[in-house]
């Protein structure tokens, strides 16, 4: 396979999992976190380093809105519920700090 064609394909699984994940609003980040070890805001991030390492500043909230495909703050504010304590334990327990 050639290098482009590789690319290509990353950037389209890439575009599924980002739409999967606007899909799947009733997955919260928090489960996300405890069960594969990233969330949303993890990918966002993701998202905007890589565009730093070729020279292009993203926004925090600019990469948070391609991934949610909304502003984070509606997100939050139409589909995060609160953690429960085993929530919270399990995140403690896999991402001290966090």
């Amino acid at each position: 396979m050639d290098e482009n064609t590789q690319l290509e394909l990353e950037a389209a699984a890439f575009r599924r999992l980002r739409d999967h994940l606007r899909e799947r609003t009733d997955v919260q980040n928090i489960d996300l976190m405890n069960l594969a070890g990233f969330c949303r805001n993890c990918l966002s991030r993701w998202y905007q380093e890589a565009a730093a390492e070729k020279g292009i500043e993203i926004a925090k909230d600019e990469a948070r809105e391609i991934v949610y495909g909304m502003p984070y703050e509606a997100w939050r504010e139409k589909y995060q519920t609160e953690a429960n304590a085993e929530q919270k334990a399990r995140l403690a327990e896999t991402h001290p700090g966090h």
